[in-house]
């Protein structure tokens, strides 16, 4: 097993918790202690990925360097919380989160009026994981990544399906989200129609068919983390088409 020259690498974890990881606790893991660690897991999991919308979204767009610079600090401090027993546990998913930051600055801060271009930039972190993945480092971080990227492009394949691209380009050309109304009604008046319908609760339910799935009878925390992103993608999506409904 590999390491980098300043990181231990990340053992196998059937059924991690942060004691058994930090190494506190040599006693085998109680029913209710795993069923925390991996419900803590999943919870913060979902909050990370609400971060770049709430949070990240605004910020990008008056201060995309900010924005950008920020990556750098979230990934000093994964760096750091991942070199500790006591907290390696949430540095490994905070590395994780920080590949989706990175993404989300440098497409949302420069290349938003583009959305052909969103995937691509989404799935920069896609080499990376694949490097720490043959060296196993941080894998709960990695299944993180890659359950807020599953998330994102099955939100692609539904604007792409429904034909919402002009209304996209059209919004990104506001700088106050009162002046987009007028792309929002036409993106709802899309989504409202049979069509639109059927592609929402269909990609919908593969959402939370694949997360369920995935946490189904599982003890692997980077399953959780997995679930965590994909399920609260699709809460994510719902709270913002009921936010663009408000604006009708």
């Amino acid at each position: 097993m590999s390491s980098t020259p300043f990181l231990p690498p990340l053992q196998d974890e059937p059924w991690l918790s942060s004691e058994r990881l930090a190494g506190l606790d040599p006693r085998p893991l109680s029913a209710q202690r795993r069923f925390r660690s991996h419900h803590a897991i999943g919870g913060v999991a979902a909050l990370l990925v609400s971060l770049p919308v709430f949070v990240q979204a605004p910020l990008v767009r008056y201060a995309p360097w900010v924005s950008l610079v920020m990556s750098l600090g979230w990934l000093g401090l994964s760096l750091h919380l991942y070199s500790q027993p006591r907290t390696r546990l949430w540095g490994d998913l905070l590395y994780g989160f920080t590949l989706t930051w990175l993404a989300g600055s440098l497409y949302w801060g420069w290349l938003r009026f583009e959305p052909l271009w969103h995937m691509p930039m989404e799935a920069l972190g896609i080499p990376i994981v694949w490097w720490g993945t043959r060296r196993r480092f941080a894998r709960i971080g990695t299944w993180f990544y890659l359950g807020s990227l599953w998330g994102t492009a099955v939100t692609d394949l539904y604007i792409h399906s429904v034909g919402l691209l002009p209304e996209w380009r059209q919004a990104m050309q506001f700088d106050r989200l009162e002046q987009a109304v007028v792309p929002f009604r036409a993106a709802l008046d899309k989504m409202a129609t049979p069509w639109g319908l059927g592609w929402g609760i269909g990609l919908g339910l593969l959402l939370l068919g694949v997360g369920l799935w995935r946490v189904q009878g599982s003890r692997r925390l980077h399953h959780w983390a997995f679930a965590g992103a994909v399920l609260n993608t699709l809460l994510v999506d719902g709270l913002f088409g009921w936010g663009a409904a408000l604006l009708r």
